[in-house]
């Protein structure tokens, strides 16, 4: 077997890779797996606020995309899908929670404390309030939230991942968008 000169699979598009995918190429599911597992991670572990808690959604969905990609009618959704599973598997937690969970904030990206110690201390209180105010929101506004402000999905995308219309989602994001600020208030 020869090898001959091709673009890399990370220069790849979605469609592309869920496509091989799904022909069992298990290189272009790393591919996949690669590009997506932080977005996933990082969105799991703001809606839980619960890093162990992200990690096991994150590997769920990920095992469960590979076992069920034969399913994916359109190579090109499979961004979507995967913000859907992970905000569905989600909700499911939230909801069958008995307590509220009372978590530290994940320690994603984390500004350098060592230079500017007053600011770090600031911006650590900051991130603190935000993740409260996070967890005072309904699971579903907290999920249009992050999908909308952290990830920068349509309101089109939200309501497909969310299983609802746009103006149901539009509600969410501004009744959560106006409880932020009050909450917010102080750090302005």
């Amino acid at each position: 077997m020869t090898t001959t000169a091709t673009a890399p699979e990370a220069a790849l598009d979605d469609a592309t890779l869920a496509g091989r995918a799904r022909d069992g190429d298990v290189r272009a599911y790393e591919q996949l797996v690669l590009r997506y597992q932080g977005p996933m991670f990082r969105l799991s572990a703001k809606m839980l606020a619960d890093r162990a808690e992200a990690e096991d959604i994150t590997q769920e969905v990920f095992l469960t995309a590979w076992r069920r990609i034969g399913q994916l009618q359109d190579d090109s959704a499979f961004a979507g899908w995967l913000y859907r599973m992970t905000t569905n598997r989600c909700l499911n937690v939230i909801r069958s929670r008995r307590l509220p969970a009372d978590v530290d904030p994940d320690t994603t990206a984390s500004p350098r404390t060592d230079l500017h110690p007053e600011h770090a201390a600031q911006v650590n209180g900051q991130m603190a309030a935000l993740v409260a105010a996070l967890q005072q929101l309904t699971p579903e506004q907290r999920a249009c939230w992050l999908l909308r402000e952290v990830h920068g999905r349509s309101y089109e995308e939200i309501a497909e991942i969310v299983g609802t219309n746009t103006t149901a989602v539009r509600g969410r994001i501004a009744r959560a968008r106006a409880q932020l600020a009050e909450v917010m208030k102080p750090w302005r």
